[in-house]
């Protein structure tokens, strides 16, 4: 039983989790589709006015430049992916504070908004694309957010669940391949982004129905339940719940006080914590493991907008300019992406493997969590470093092994930074600590376009010291998972020398 009570409760878990992962999959990451919906735009004549023609050759040969269209479509998503992980901050606050119904009619209503935008756009006014595909991230990491809580409801399937989310959301950019092939077949761009307006009546209902106003509490308590006219156990205070969490009360195991998961360190590296109270939002922020986690994440992710804003004119550029070649590379490009679904559950099976097994004298099911994600993340990082190694290359056919390492580090890389979040630190601040580790590295992620900037100007359109440069920074991620075996390795040696000392004290006693 994935942690359900049974009965209807249970089948409403299940529908839960379900159109849950159908939100994900469908709706919530389809911004990182970019590179199939540019392609649509380009034919639309989306910022064609960035075109100028250029003579060149003995014979006077005029030929079109549209290195400045491609800049403008890498500008918007440089701004779409910054604000999709900037404003995560001021979401965790608004998810924390306001609870899940609030946060997810914000989240509906700019992703409806973002839509029409799109829908109503055109060549004319490409403009619109710049806030459109903001308010679409938004909306959708808004979704992300408030189903990532459903791993709760499933006891020791949690991270599981959480990085099966993860990876939907990653899956779900091939939906602009979908409409990319629906307008070769003659459906407009326009008639695609309709139906993705309408489909926010789903959205809503799911909300009523489907999802609690408030939280769903980690540990879950018996019987707890949620949604319109759920019977008498919607008397279960959610709030009550989370306030003895932040006044310390213990309990055995994974107890609401979270006390054993937060891994603050001193300026020495030493674990500290205070025993019977939940470490501050700002103490979590100071700790090692958060600075750490931000390298981790930052370096990775930039590796990956980079790739994904300047895909279109890397493949123009690897194949001539042969526009059915650079057709054929996106769709492989997208396809690839639906996997990520399938990916990103074997890194939650991964974090998950301690689970059921009997815990080391003294250790804490929180120590064995954290332990157990240190692999996960190693790999996460190693996957980078191949992926940015086979991006680098500057052969064409190369790229199919390339998108599939960048789609499975792409469900590692999400995944694993919101598992780790919910395992290393207090559940009360979870949706502040998630949103500003993605708005940070938000900050980074900018430096896409000066990287931009720097291939189509100094370097001549040639971005291979630019990769060589990012290939060579991915090897910062894995101080995280290093520090974290550390760590761990440091608790196990403390419990065992305190265990020895122990047994040498009651040795001494009894003689």
């Amino acid at each position: 039983m994935l942690g359900c009570e049974g009965g209807g409760v249970g089948l409403r878990y299940r529908l839960t989790l379900a159109t849950g992962l159908v939100e994900c999959l469908c709706f919530a990451g389809v911004v990182f589709g970019w590179a199939s919906l540019v392609f649509v735009l380009k034919t639309d004549g989306y910022f064609a006015d960035f075109c100028v023609n250029l003579t060149t050759g003995p014979n006077s040969t005029v030929e079109t430049d549209c290195s400045g269209q491609d800049e403008q479509f890498s500008l918007v998503f440089t701004v779409t992916s910054f604000m999709n992980n900037f404003l995560t901050l001021p979401n965790g606050f608004i998810f924390d504070r306001f609870g899940t119904m609030a946060t997810r009619l914000l989240g509906i209503c700019l992703y409806t908004t973002g839509t029409l935008m799109v829908a109503f756009s055109s060549s004319a006014l490409s403009m619109l694309l710049f806030p459109a595909l903001s308010f679409i991230a938004v909306g959708g990491i808004l979704f992300l957010i408030t189903n990532i809580q459903v791993g709760n409801l499933f006891g020791s399937h949690r991270s599981t669940i959480i990085t099966l989310y993860n990876g939907a959301f990653d899956s779900s950019s091939a939906v602009f391949l979908i409409i990319k092939v629906m307008y070769e077949g003659g459906v407009s761009l326009r008639s695609s982004f309709l139906i993705l307006s309408v489909c926010s009546v789903i959205h809503l209902l799911r909300t009523f129905f489907l999802m609690p106003n408030t939280h769903i509490p980690y540990p879950l308590p018996e019987g707890f339940t949620y949604g319109v006219n759920p019977g008498k156990s919607n008397s279960y205070n959610v709030e009550e719940f989370e306030k003895t969490r932040e006044t310390g009360m213990t309990s055995e195991g994974e107890g609401p006080a979270e006390t054993d998961d937060m891994p603050l360190q001193s300026d020495d590296g030493q674990h500290s914590e205070d025993s019977g109270k939940v470490a501050s939002f700002r103490s979590c922020v100071q700790s090692w493991f958060f600075l750490w986690h931000l390298v981790w994440l930052s370096v990775m992710q930039l590796r990956h907008y980079l790739f994904i804003g300047t895909l279109n004119p890397m493949l123009n550029r690897l194949a001539d300019n042969d526009s059915a070649l650079v057709s054929q590379y996106t769709n492989a490009f997208a396809f690839t992406q639906l996997f990520g679904v399938l990916c990103a559950p074997w890194n939650g099976l991964i974090m998950d493997r301690h689970k059921g097994k009997p815990l080391a004298p003294g250790e804490t099911d929180k120590e064995a969590d954290l332990r157990s994600s240190s692999l996960s993340l190693f790999l996460t990082s190693l996957q980078c470093l191949l992926f940015s190694i086979c991006a680098s290359s500057p052969l064409l056919p190369l790229q199919y092994l390339t998108f599939i390492l960048q789609v499975l580090n792409r469900s590692f890389l999400y995944g694993g930074n919101a598992a780790f979040v919910s395992i290393a630190f207090p559940g009360v601040h979870f949706g502040k600590l998630y949103g500003l580790v993605m708005s940070l590295s938000a900050v980074v992620s900018l430096l896409q376009y000066p990287c931009f900037a720097l291939v189509k100007g100094a370097l001549g359109g040639d971005p291979f010291y630019v990769n060589i440069a990012l290939t060579l920074l991915t090897l910062l991620a894995f101080i995280h998972p290093i520090n974290i075996f550390y760590h761990c390795r440091k608790l196990t040696n403390q419990r065992e020398d305190m265990a020895g000392g122990a047994a040498i004290t009651l040795a001494e006693a009894k003689m």
